[in-house]
């Protein structure tokens, strides 16, 4: 298969998700359109991924947001796979009808993900991922909810029997994917209760390793439909 990526800017990049096509056989390409590359066509890819982005995006998008949401609708209209992290599962959820907007605690670091009793996720009932957001989706109709943390109780939803997935949270970073986000992308917030400081985030690098596998359940999961 070969996957479009699409890049919102440089300090969210895909991490390890370009790993992982590789070692499964797959091709990609990744488009930064932050850098004045075009949206690709729908028919150029089997698959898309929209990629996380900054925040400041979801109130004033970009320039180059109008023909991405295109492709995004193109893509939900279809039959191809579609997957959202971050600021790509905002736009996907808003694509779908669903209400976009500030969540009552913005959360950075790790936070427990807890399944819904319904969820079509093929991952543990309860596991540490990687958070970074202050903006939050409702559940778009006719889907079905991922999960959620103490402080967003939806972190992500699958939508037409699994082949549109968004996430709010993150299993694909590194230790050195992150790094750009503490320098750069710091979120400003009243309510700090779910906000982890550098130092508590960098203190236990093995969570990183333990991201891949899940990693690996869920785009196996999300792919194998349309596998050959």
């Amino acid at each position: 298969m070969h996957v479009h990526l699409l890049q919102h800017g440089p300090d969210h990049e895909p991490a390890r998700l370009t790993d992982w096509l590789t070692s499964m056989g797959h091709s990609y390409t990744v488009f930064h359109l932050y850098n004045g590359e075009l949206t690709p066509p729908a028919g150029d890819s089997d698959a898309l991924i929209v990629l996380d982005g900054p925040d400041d995006f979801v109130q004033a998008p970009p320039a180059w947001y109008k023909a991405e949401s295109k492709l995004i609708n193109r893509y939900l209209d279809g039959q191809k796979p579609l997957l959202g992290i971050g600021l790509g599962a905002l736009w996907i959820a808003d694509a779908l009808g669903s209400v976009v907007a500030p969540g009552t605690y913005p959360e950075t670091g790790w936070h427990t993900v807890r399944l819904a009793p319904d969820s079509p996720f093929d991952l543990p009932e309860a596991f540490d991922a990687f958070m970074w957001h202050r903006y939050v989706f409702s559940l778009p109709d006719e889907a079905l909810p991922g999960g959620g943390s103490d402080a967003a109780p939806l972190q992500g939803f699958s939508w037409d029997d699994g082949r549109v997935v968004g996430l709010l949270y993150h299993l694909e970073v590194t230790p050195q994917s992150i790094e750009p986000l503490f320098t750069h992308h710091a979120l400003n917030a009243e309510r700090r209760d779910f906000m982890q400081l550098e130092a508590d985030i960098r203190q236990h690098p093995r969570r990183f390793d333990q991201l891949a596998a899940l990693l690996d359940r869920l785009m196996s999961q999300w792919l194998r439909p349309a596998s050959p």
